[in-house]
């Protein structure tokens, strides 16, 4: 199993795209295999693709806006995701607060989802945790989008939305390609092992998954992400 980070943890050292590559350098430093990219800042993929090559570092996947995947624009978001070598690419969110806004979404992720794969690149989406929590009518935005597309599960916002992760992911395990793993107490995400999410269960179903990756990510680290991802990856390095 290989470790990568959500950039978005990182956000706050790169400066609006400054020290970027300083970030990535360090990333691979603290024991990383990988990054997930939340935007490129202004970089083209060429640059990005040599740099990550330099560094010894693999794309992983990258969180893109919904609009990025509807048809006027998807050929060239595939167009930059096969440039970077990445044969996944995913949203970060997509809107759901009403069934007809989800089932929306899931019209553009289903479109992408299937245009994408004729060019051997899997379109994923990633939770939070009121796609967990059910409408008036009793239906659930997980349900109506997740037959689009490929999942990325946050662990942390699934726990805190009360999922069964391990039973979630196992029912699901066909459709979920890569897992963030994420700590966190109540709203408030934290450093792996500081928090309650039950991530010694995720750990359980990544390895009898045979997952190849799982992606660290924190959306408000402490004190900063460098130390943040350096204090979770002594417990990845442990548990996982």
């Amino acid at each position: 199993m290989k470790y990568a980070v959500q950039l978005y943890t990182l956000r706050h050292h790169m400066e609006n795209g400054e020290n970027f590559f300083d970030v990535l350098k360090k990333v691979k430093e603290l024991g990383f295999d990988g990054v997930e990219f939340a935007g490129f800042y202004g970089y083209g993929a060429e640059e990005l693709k040599e740099k990550l090559e330099e560094y010894g570092l693999t794309a992983v996947g990258a969180h893109i806006g919904p609009d990025d995947l509807k048809p006027e624009n998807l050929g060239a978001t595939l167009e930059f995701c096969s440039a970077l070598g990445m044969d996944k690419i995913g949203v970060g969110y997509a809107p759901h607060s009403t069934a007809e806004e989800a089932a929306a979404s899931r019209d553009i992720l289903e479109y992408a989802y299937n245009e994408a794969a004729k060019q051997g690149i899997t379109i994923y989406y990633h939770n939070h945790s009121d796609e967990f929590r059910p409408f008036s009518d009793g239906s659930y935005p997980i349900d109506i989008i997740k037959p689009a597309c490929a999942l990325e599960v946050d662990t942390y916002w699934s726990f805190f939305a009360g999922v069964d992760n391990y039973k979630f992911i196992s029912e699901n395990r066909g459709k979920v390609v890569l897992l963030h793993i994420k700590d966190g107490v109540g709203e408030k995400p934290c450093a792996l092992g500081e928090g309650n999410n039950d991530l010694l269960s995720v750990a359980k179903i990544a390895k009898e998954l045979n997952m190849e990756w799982v992606i660290l990510e924190n959306d408000d680290p402490e004190p900063d992400g460098i130390s943040d991802i350096s204090r979770s990856m002594k417990y990845l390095k442990a548990n996982f």
